[in-house]
């Protein structure tokens, strides 16, 4: 069995992983894939990671698991989505770090399925419109007490990823840049499904026409419409070249409504964000998707 953690982060991707993996069910079936959303994370995982002594045991857990399971379909790959795994609102930004709790608890789920192979999934985002939106979601003590005990200047996803690979080493990482996902959805589930690079997909372009104008739909229906390869160097190229004609400004760029975030500090988060990207992908041991 593999076992695929699709683990947000927050604020990454809107469902449309989880929309394109129901688009394409027969085709992960096909391959003996099985995927859930947020519902396992609420009944089973929640409490199984949560730090006390009164949680389920892991057969218990694993018993609960094992029921989700199709009875008609044999599974050998199967995929949990949802942010959750990392960590839950509270603990997104704590002790001065982006999910603190993220090792441990991927340390668990890899103990928990260590008859299996484990991977991690992560989209991450830039520090600049990630911190203002999860201090956003919080309650004013909440976000009081982050802004008075946190330098936020130092938050970084390096971090959370060196906790993962410290605490769960056997755990295989595949990264993305959150926005880079327009460009790059459909290979993101090709490795969540563990499919060839170059199997077409139903919808694969969808979450980009959302973001372009009618020009650019056009654009990317001609494209499209004859079946790409989808690894292709050229049509890569030309994907990208319609997404910056052509991507609507609304649909891309997110107003940030945190009292004193301006564009001087988001532009400074921009340099330090692209300086971790640059550095996570020269780690040997990280799979860094890019369009």
């Amino acid at each position: 069995m593999q076992m695929v953690i699709q683990a947000g982060a927050h604020f990454t991707d809107d469902a449309q992983l989880l929309d394109l993996l129901q688009a394409n069910a027969q085709v992960l079936r096909d391959n003996q894939t099985a995927f859930w959303g947020l519902r396992p994370f609420r009944k089973i995982f929640r409490p199984a990671l949560k730090p006390s002594a009164d949680r389920p045991s892991q057969q218990e857990t694993l018993m609960r698991f094992q029921k989700l399971f199709p009875g008609d379909q044999h599974v050998n790959r199967a995929i949990l989505s949802s942010a959750l795994y990392l960590g839950e609102r509270p603990s997104i930004i704590m002790d001065g770090q982006f999910y603190p709790n993220a090792g441990q608890r991927t340390a668990y789920l890899d103990h928990l399925f260590s008859d299996s192979t484990v991977e991690l999934f992560v989209g991450l985002r830039n520090p600049g419109s990630f911190i203002p939106k999860v201090l956003m979601l919080l309650s004013a003590p909440e976000r009081a007490h982050i802004l008075t005990s946190t330098d936020l200047s130092c938050l970084s996803w390096l971090a959370m990823i060196e906790d993962i690979r410290d605490l769960a080493p056997d755990v295989k990482i595949t990264l993305w840049s959150n926005e880079d996902s327009p460009l790059i959805y459909g290979d993101i589930v090709r490795a969540l499904a563990g499919l060839p690079e170059d199997t077409p997909l139903e919808q694969e372009f969808a979450p980009l026409a959302a973001l372009l104008s009618e020009t650019g739909k056009q654009e990317l229906k001609g494209l499209t419409e004859p079946q790409p390869t989808p690894n292709d160097p050229v049509f890569r190229g030309r994907l990208a070249q319609i997404f910056q004609q052509h991507a609507l400004t609304d649909a891309i760029e997110e107003e940030i409504e945190m009292p004193g975030w301006s564009e001087d500090v988001v532009t400074a988060f921009t340099e330090l964000y692209e300086q971790d990207l640059a550095r996570l992908q020269t780690m040997p041991d990280i799979r860094f998707l890019k369009p």
